[in-house]
């Protein structure tokens, strides 16, 4: 059978993966905020090489000092060495530069994490309630309950009910991510439900966990990259929250929450306690905002840009 684009010269081909990801580069926010990204993501890779100091390191000779300010350290060996604070120190005479780089660590793990997780669940719950009408009234009445709740309310309640850490926060903001996807997914399904390629199938007899394999979850793929770049930036923007407050990760554990948190009470004498931190904290939230639209505009076809 000869193919479409031979009959019918006009018609363009389908275009392939390489021509499918160059399109996605030329995005400008794709790009930038693939690029901002990515040095977030070496920087927290790379924080034992690019980290002057231990980022917990206590020198209370050097509390507060300016940014440029130079340092003489005494090692775990008693060996004094000279050092120059790039970013200054914290009232506890702690190098901000590595806090902050070290703080990355922690950002990117809460948010990719909870990006994963809230978005596996919530597309496995959101498939059930779409395609099995038994199920749905049950299960959109559970997520509507939880919508009810303010989402940084609720992971304040869960977190001070737990143990603080890193994985006490992830669960704590991953539970309120995942109505929102369930709820999106839904209406995928609902949608997807009622098109004749599906109906064709359900006549054939094709089993419930292939239909929904092989034809409603390859529809819902790029709502969730979409969504899961915004649940990224929410998590980590709940995670700086909860650590600003003082109940999110451990104190002792640098994030750029608790580094805020830390120099709030001297800000206006020593604003570099603040400000790095949040530079940084806003330039990721920014940049992973600007990359989900930019996949938005690229994957969904109504909004794509024609050339």
């Amino acid at each position: 059978m000869a193919d479409a684009t031979m009959l019918d010269p006009a018609l363009p081909a389908a275009p392939g993966k390489p021509a499918a990801l160059r399109q996605l580069l030329r995005n400008p926010g794709v790009a930038f905020g693939a690029a901002v990204i990515a040095i977030v993501l070496l920087m927290g890779l790379l924080a034992p090489l690019l980290g002057t100091i231990d980022p917990t390191a206590i020198n209370p000779v050097a509390r507060n000092k300016v940014p440029g300010t130079e340092l003489s350290i005494r090692t775990d060996t008693g060996e004094r060495i000279r050092m120059v604070a790039l970013l200054g120190t914290d009232g506890l005479g702690r190098d901000v530069y590595s806090r902050v780089i070290y703080g990355a660590r922690v950002s990117l793990l809460v948010g990719v994490s909870v990006a994963l997780i809230s978005v596996s669940i919530g597309l496995f719950i959101g498939l059930m309630a779409g395609f099995f009408r038994i199920l749905d009234a049950v299960i959109m009445r559970v997520m509507d309950g939880l919508m009810a709740i303010p989402a940084i309310l609720l992971a304040i309640a869960m977190v001070s009910l737990f143990r603080s850490s890193v994985l006490t926060v992830i669960i704590a903001i991953t539970v309120p991510q995942i109505p929102g996807v369930v709820r999106l997914v839904r209406s995928i399904v609902l949608s997807v439900r009622e098109e004749p390629y599906v109906e064709a199938a359900v006549t054939l007899g094709t089993s419930v966990p292939k239909l929904l394999w092989r034809h409603v979850l390859p529809n819902t793929i790029a709502p969730m990259i979409v969504q899961g770049t915004f649940i990224c930036a929410s998590a980590i923007l709940i995670e700086a929250i909860l650590s600003f407050l003082g109940i999110g990760v451990p104190p002792e554990v640098p994030t750029w929450g608790n580094i805020m948190a830390e120099g709030r009470q001297v800000f206006s004498l020593y604003p570099h306690n603040i400000i790095y931190p949040g530079v940084c904290l806003a330039l990721t939230i920014l940049a992973v905002n600007v990359l989900g639209d930019g996949l938005r505009d690229t994957l969904d076809p109504k909004m794509a840009k024609r050339v």
